[in-house]
């Protein structure tokens, strides 16, 4: 058992992460659930299942516009892996091309990343993540921490543990589907 699997929060924050990400069943265009279009016209439908409430005032993962689940992963995936190309970036974000070299602007605008060409291809460009892109990424993991921390005030050691659990198994479960 590894250090993260042994502490309760840290489960916890993956599986309401995972969750949050996870979109079960058929998928529409570019990864989309299949009623993502159909939004506008069917307002009782189940488009309601994609939104999460937000906690405490939570807004996003980022602050002044670079805000979102699409934006934050961008970050994390660089932190993963330097040197990444913007359709590498698209896919490991869960997002179409276009929308990926626009999180990228965004996150070179805002001083997260850098934007250089490629050393082996003159015709692409690889993305990295700055030093600010790194201290934001530790901002935030750092507040979502503390959010399930509060969350958890009255819980037991062994209560936050049995809900770790449960929700980790819940969340593979929900999410292998």
């Amino acid at each position: 058992m590894d250090a993260d699997r042994q502490d309760p929060v840290v489960a916890i924050e993956r599986a309401l992460l995972q969750l949050r990400h996870s979109r079960p069943g058929p998928r529409g265009p570019h990864g989309a659930p299949p009623w993502h279009a159909a939004r506008a016209e069917h307002v009782d439908g189940p488009a309601h299942l994609e939104r999460m409430p937000t906690v405490r005032g939570y807004r996003g993962p980022m602050r002044g516009g670079l805000g979102g689940a699409a934006r934050f992963r961008l970050l994390a995936a660089l932190r993963e892996r330097d040197g990444r190309s913007v359709s590498d970036l698209a896919q490991a974000v869960g997002v179409d091309q276009p929308r990926a070299s626009r999180l990228v602007n965004e996150a070179v605008d805002r001083g997260f990343a850098t934007r250089e060409p490629d050393s082996r291809d003159a015709r692409r460009s690889v993305v990295n993540l700055t030093d600010a892109g790194r201290d934001e990424l530790d901002r935030v993991h750092e507040h979502r921490r503390s959010a399930v921390t509060e969350a958890l005030e009255g819980f037991t050691p062994e209560e936050t543990a049995t809900l770790a659990d449960l929700l980790s198994r819940f969340t593979a479960n929900f999410t292998s589907r």
